[in-house]
Parts: structure tokens; C-alpha cells; sequence
């Protein structure tokens, strides 16, 4: 069942919060300086050509390396969510209102503009590099790749650090949540681009001005994200308490 709660200002702009949406900027920030700069830096040692096996596995492992960072850096403030796909999975299931979710979203987007731009500055990229479908492939079924691995994110999200059952599982959460993500951009990433996470696509379409295939990376992982929070918390969760956003999962 979904239990989304509105929120109410006071509790969305308290200085508790505040912090946790200038963690969120921080933390999403260095992921997708890291992640955007791994593929950035890809293209340079091969004079820009076409991504290989190694290099794929190099992209995942840079991600997976700085998602893990990232989550852990903010986990105590903001709950690490990094990914606007998180966060609406998360308030699905009551975790987070809809109010401080949206001002998550803010926190988010802003801060991977701010990486995409830095990326360009400092790299002196012509382009910055954007999410978009492998030739041949269809709109619907690049849709579905990003509902799938995001589901699956979303998901190891709950199992591990969402859950009051989970007892203390310290750095696994991280650990597990950034492998995923690496696990499923090899499996995804030379169809769908193996995004899982709108603000991760998002900034860097600010920068490159190409938001033709953007939508995708809205839809699939919204959806994903979504079904997770409701397939979790609605079977493996007995019972829903709200925390402040502080302490959703640390």
C-alpha cells in the first residue's frame, strides 16, 4: 500500500533538514563528477573511441566506487539517497514526505549540473557525455532496462538499509548499494546506458543541451523505484513507523 505523506513546511526547512539537502547536493555531486568524469576520461585515453570491455568495466567500477562513497558520506545526514529514484521509491513507502522529497529532487539535480559543469570546465570536454539508447534499440525496451536495474537498486536500497528489521548492517548497505549499481551497468549498460537514476542523466543534458532520449531516464526509474518501494514495503515491511528524514537509514 502506498503511504505517501504531503509533509509540512516546518519540518521541510527545520535545520536538520537543511543539512540533509546540502549533503544530498555534496554527495550527488562527487558521484556524478566521478561518473560522468570516468566515461569524460575513457574518451580521452582512447582518442574517443567506441566503449569497449574494459572500458565499460572501468565506467561500472567508477560508479560503483562513488556510489558507494556517496551514500556513505551522506548517510547519516540526509540517508544517502543520491538518486531522485530513491527517494520517490523511499516516500512510497512513508519513509520520506513528499515535500522534503521534492526538495531532495532540487538538491539532487543541482548538484549533478554543478558536476557536469565543473566536468567541462575542468576537463575542456567539447561534450559531455549523456545518457542515451543503443542503436536498435527501442524506446519501450530501453524503458524496461531502466525499471528493472533500478528496481533492483531500489530494492537493495530496502533490504539493506531501509528495513527497521535490518538490525545493524554498517558499511554493507553502502557496499551492497554500490555494487548493484556496478553490476547493473555492465548488464545494462550498452543497451540502456545503465542509468537507474534521473539526476544522473539530468545534469549532464543541462550541460549538452540534449535532452532528445532524457524522458527515458525518468520514466524507467521512477517506475522501477516505485514498484520497489511497494513490492518491499508491502510484504517484507509488517509494519510502518515515520522517522525524520535524518535517520531513514544510516
Amino acid at each position: 500500500m502506498v503511504k505517501l505523506e504531503f509533509g509540512n513546511l516546518g519540518d521541510s526547512f527545520r535545520f536538520g533538514s537543511l543539512q540533509a539537502y546540502l549533503a544530498e547536493f555534496i554527495a550527488t555531486l562527487l558521484f556524478v563528477f566521478a561518473g560522468v568524469g570516468s566515461a569524460i576520461a575513457f574518451d580521452k585515453v582512447t582518442s574517443d573511441a567506441a566503449l569497449d570491455p574494459s572500458g565499460l568495466v572501468a565506467i561500472a567500477v567508477a560508479h560503483a566506487f562513488a556510489l558507494f562513497v556517496g551514500v556513505s558520506v551522506a548517510a547519516n545526514t540526509s540517508g544517502g539517497h543520491l538518486n531522485p529514484a530513491v527517494t520517490f521509491g523511499l516516500a512510497i513507502g512513508g519513509h520520506i514526505t513528499i515535500l522534503t522529497g521534492i526538495l531532495y529532487w532540487i538538491a539532487q539535480l543541482l548538484g549533478s549540473i554543478v558536476a557536469s559543469l565543473l566536468l567541462k570546465l575542468v576537463t575542456e570536454a567539447e561534450n559531455v557525455p549523456t545518457h542515451s539508447l543503443a542503436a536498435g534499440l527501442g524506446v519501450i525496451q530501453g524503458v524496461v532496462f531502466e525499471i528493472i536495474i533500478t528496481f533492483g537498486l531500489v530494492y537493495t536500497v530496502y533490504a539493506t538499509a531501509a528495513d527497521p528489521k535490518k538490525g545493524s548492517l554498517g558499511i554493507i548497505a553502502p557496499i551492497a548499494i554500490g555494487l548493484v549499481v556496478g553490476a547493473n551497468i555492465l548488464a545494462a549498460g550498452p543497451f540502456s546506458g545503465g542509468s537507474m537514476n534521473p539526476a544522473r542523466s539530468f545534469g549532464p543534458a543541462v550541460v549538452s543541451g540534449d535532452f532528445s532520449q532524457n524522458w527515458i531516464y525518468w520514466v524507467g526509474p521512477l517506475i522501477g523505484g516505485g514498484l520497489a518501494g511497494l513490492v518491499y514495503g508491502d510484504i517484507f515491511i509488517e509494519s510502518y513507523t515515520s522517522v525524520p528524514p535524518s535517520e531513514e537509514y544510516a
